[in-house]
């Protein structure tokens, strides 16, 4: 499991990019990497396309990661999720708190 993070060339964006399992054990890594940014200036894309799990403390994750967004409709984008991911996604509403591609 690890997390690599890329600016935008715009610098108006972060893409955090989880590997493995997103859980828990990932908790310090990923607060790292969206705090290294001031609060509502950035917006995020999480890219889970190589993210094999997803359980409720990475969708806490998610939610403390909006929180600290910028405050506009596509400040966190959740994308490249594999169909278990999704359907974790799909079942807690997420849908509706985060643009998922």
């Amino acid at each position: 499991m690890s997390i690599a993070t890329e600016l935008s060339a715009d610098e108006k964006s972060v893409t955090i990019v989880i590997s493995g399992r997103f859980d828990f054990s990932i908790h310090q890594e990923f607060m790292q990497a969206y705090k290294a940014f001031p609060k509502g200036d950035k917006r995020y894309v999480v890219d889970l396309t190589d993210a094999d799990y997803l359980d409720s403390s990475a969708m806490g994750m998610l939610l403390q990661l909006r929180e600290h967004s910028a405050k506009d409709a596509d400040g966190v984008v959740l994308k490249n999720g594999n169909e278990a991911v999704q359907d974790v996604l799909r079942i807690a509403n997420f849908g509706k708190l985060f643009t998922i591609q």
